[in-house]
């Protein structure tokens, strides 16, 4: 059968093919995830069979999904059907240091499924497509469902993990006695700042649900941390050298993102620092991290990624000035800034 494609040939097709089925792929590594094959793989490679047996599941259904995974590196088929772990699947065990399981588990739920559904409507309205879904938003839903709220906050903490580690090592902080995390969630980023400047003590700021949750009770932060449940568009603790706002803003339209910005400024000193720490979107038409994140915020939550320049007249608008833009990693470029004079 003749390709209609022309001169792409089917080459082109077979990816145009494959982009459309990408959803397949999700629902595949939820599956793995939810059944714990990675961590069934910890001590060898075993069979699609044996890993059913094990999971009270399907072999052939198991063994189809593995094979499909296996195609984009996630698990390894050898010559005698046994599956392995592979970098990327080694990341989907519970006890691994940098365990994403817990994120790809909650991406997989129905809130993030049938938002992801909607999403042309959301274009072609201008809307958020989960608030059309569901009627309320994300955070508000989070809010009414608590276990799918701890699921949420537990796959944040696994995401941020490395990602806080990467920042903190980035700045110089040397000359900083104090720190508050903004919307800090479990506090991972104030943990890590803690951790590598043990002359330096710590707020943690968040919703009183949240915070509860907290991760900062660990021997090498001990006596170092407070946490405070708030509300971020009302007031921070003032007075600390320098503030952090750690994948805050890309949840919020402009207009919020400014009157956080706003509330922090208040809160600062005139030699304190604000932090924002997020992905920034290149200027080009190169996949990246921040770009996929950007769509991620149209369906769930009514915010958006941004590039640098879209950040600095955020933070213009608000008050402040950049000093300077560290790029540590598509998923957490560090915009730093100080009160405008």
């Amino acid at each position: 059968m003749q390709s209609s494609g022309g001169s792409h040939g089917m080459d082109t097709a077979d990816e145009l093919l494959e982009l459309s089925l990408g959803y397949l792929y999700s629902a595949a590594l939820h599956t793995a995830a939810r059944f714990r094959i990675a961590d069934r793989l910890a001590e060898g490679p075993r069979s699609a069979g044996e890993l059913a047996e094990d999971a009270g599941l399907s072999g052939p259904h198991l063994h189809r999904i593995l094979r499909f995974l296996a195609t984009r590196g996630v698990f390894r088929e050898d010559g005698e059907g046994r599956f392995h772990l592979t970098p990327i699947a080694d990341l989907l065990r519970t006890d691994s240091e940098q365990s994403l399981r817990d994120y790809v588990l909650v991406r997989g739920e129905p809130v993030f499924w049938q938002s992801a559904a909607q999403l042309h409507e959301a274009v072609r309205t201008g809307t958020t497509a989960f608030e059309n879904v569901y009627g309320m938003p994300f955070y508000d839903h989070l809010a009414a469902d608590p276990d799918l709220g701890r699921a949420f906050n537990s796959s944040m903490a696994a995401f941020s993990e490395a990602l806080s580690n990467g920042v903190v090592e980035a700045l110089d902080l040397s000359g900083c006695r104090t720190a508050v995390d903004v919307g800090g969630g479990r506090g991972g980023l104030l943990r890590a700042v803690l951790r590598h400047n043990p002359h330096m003590t710590g707020v943690l700021l968040d919703l009183e649900s949240v915070v509860a949750g907290h991760v900062l009770d660990v021997p090498e932060v001990a006596g170092r941390w407070s946490v405070e449940g708030g509300d971020f568009f009302v007031s921070v603790p003032s007075g600390a050298d320098v503030y952090f706002l750690k994948h805050v803003l890309a949840s919020w339209p402009d207009d919020a993102c400014v009157r956080i910005l706003r509330t922090c400024r208040a809160a600062m000193p005139a030699n304190g620092r604000l932090m924002v720490v997020n992905a920034l979107i290149p200027e080009d038409n190169e996949p990246h991290a921040g770009k996929t994140g950007d769509v991620l915020m149209m369906t769930v939550l009514n915010g958006r990624g941004r590039t640098a320049a879209e950040y600095r007249t955020l933070l213009t608008t608000a008050g402040f000035a950049v000093t300077r833009v560290l790029d540590t990693s598509s998923h957490a470029s560090v915009v730093e800034a100080v009160v405008a004079g």
